[in-house]
């Protein structure tokens, strides 16, 4: 039985959502390592954060591939072109997977989408910059897209079904989109003296807003420790950007290249790393709406889903023409 689902768009509670016997088992299950399916019971709650954790996901697949999209046919060289291309393609079929997953906690697609371009759907604060030079492209590729590796196997253990299945092919593709970006970082910090001054400009623009990238700090929080118990999240905001930090700043250094933070320094009694605040009011404002291109992607969004009405339409009705009804 269900716990809670979505009709038109607004929630539903249904009474059994606070049975504590059916809670008890559900926690029991999840503390076991079972994974919860669509059809199972489970609490509204759960039901709606994964809703809204996944909705946002899909959001900026489709999202983040328009910085990059818009590159295509600016790359340097067919090759690069070609890997471009199809990076876009695998952010929009991510796109697909995670829609679908939604779907089954009784969402519709539509209605993700509605909410998306009317602006009530959140998406990665990362996705409201821009992409000025070849040089921002190649630092989404690589530290974007490694943040992101970072969030999404974390997340592939966890307790929902179709979402971890979902995520597993997503993190297989995405480890691909990792490697172009790494070789298009390499090329350009190994270049000239322009092209590693353009890149060090991408990475100084781009180091903020990937230290929000996993959300704020974990003592501004109000679910995380009822997600992590539910294994909706499998990982702190904090621990999760550490664990980035770990991973990257060495890496960076390694090619010669700085960043914008002069407090950026590894602790090596704990292995922490401490590092500036990075302006929680302007990620609060970015997510609000206010950010430098928020408006724009809507927009570009809003305008492609316009323009694609009447297919949708065809189709539907092509599809109800042929269907045959049950006797």
């Amino acid at each position: 039985m269900y716990g809670g689902g979505y009709i038109g768009g607004e929630e539903t509670l249904q009474t059994n959502q606070d049975d504590p016997i059916a809670l008890a088992e559900f926690e029991a299950r999840i503390a076991a390592g079972d994974k919860i399916e669509p059809k199972d019971w489970m609490p509204a709650d759960y039901r709606k954060q994964l809703v809204r954790m996944i909705e946002q996901h899909a959001h900026s697949e489709v999202i983040g591939a328009l910085p990059e999209g818009t590159w295509i046919t600016r790359a340097p060289g067919f090759r690069r072109k070609l890997a471009l291309m199809a990076k876009v393609q695998d952010e929009m079929g991510h796109a697909q997977l995670l829609y679908s997953a939604a779907e089954t906690l009784g969402k519709s697609r539509e209605a993700m989408i509605n909410d998306l371009i009317n602006g009530k759907s959140k998406y990665s604060n990362v996705f409201n910059y821009p992409a000025f030079t070849w040089a921002d492209v190649a630092v989404i590729g690589w530290l974007v897209d490694g943040a992101a590796i970072v969030n999404q196997v974390a997340n592939s253990k966890g307790s929902y079904g179709p979402y971890v299945r979902a995520l597993e092919r997503i993190c297989y593709e995405e480890s691909f989109h990792l490697k172009q970006g790494h070789d298009n970082v390499v090329f350009l910090a190994t270049g000239t003296e322009m092209q590693r001054t353009m890149l060090q400009e991408a990475l100084n623009r781009w180091w903020q807003p990937l230290m929000h990238f996993f959300g704020p700090s974990d003592t501004m929080s109000v679910h995380t420790e009822k997600l992590m118990r539910w294994k909706v999240k499998m990982a702190s905001n904090d621990d999760m950007r550490q664990q980035f930090i770990s991973m990257y700043v060495p890496k960076i250094w390694e090619l010669g290249l700085t960043l914008p933070d002069n407090e950026l320094k590894r602790n090596p009694l704990t292995g922490k790393w401490a590092f500036a605040d990075p302006d929680w009011n302007l990620f609060f404002e970015v997510i609000k709406g206010n950010g430098p291109l928020n408006k724009e992607r809507l927009a570009v969004r809003r305008t492609a889903e316009e323009r694609g009405r009447w297919v949708r339409e065809a189709l539907l009705k092509a599809d109800m023409k042929y269907t045959v009804p049950f006797a």
